[in-house]
């Protein structure tokens, strides 16, 4: 694996790991308020604090040392450096081309609820 490569996978797996650990504390801090096992056990700092952080570093560790996830992780890499990105001046101008397309669809639209709700109201009375 190259060595940017390497940096770049660390530090995604480092994100995923922060992410998962965040989501785990989370939900143990939403399910103390609906299940009183939890609550109580959320009582002690190393459910509260040790069990979001060790799943994160249990999670780290086995991406970053698991040879299957590795591979995979650099082919992905490098794919997405085989990408042929558009000119910055293309993507502007799809940009604005979506966006006029999007408020032409938008004044479409409008018309035709105000048009029917009219029509519905002429009718209900």
């Amino acid at each position: 694996m190259d060595n940017a490569n390497s940096k770049i996978v660390t530090l995604s797996f480092l994100s995923f790991a922060a992410l998962v650990g965040f989501t785990v504390a989370t939900l143990l801090s939403v399910f103390s308020g609906a299940f009183g096992v939890v609550a109580r056990a959320m009582e002690m700092d190393i459910v509260r604090h040790g069990v979001p952080v060790a799943i994160a570093l249990g999670l780290f560790v086995y991406l970053q040392f698991n040879k299957n996830i590795l591979t995979w992780a650099d082919e992905v890499i490098a794919e997405i450096k085989k990408i042929v990105w558009p000119p910055s001046k293309d993507t502007r101008g799809m940009t604005i081309v979506v966006v006029i397309m999007v408020l032409i669809s938008s004044v479409i639209v409008s018309v035709f609820d105000m048009f029917s709700g009219f029509v519905l109201n002429q009718l209900m009375k």
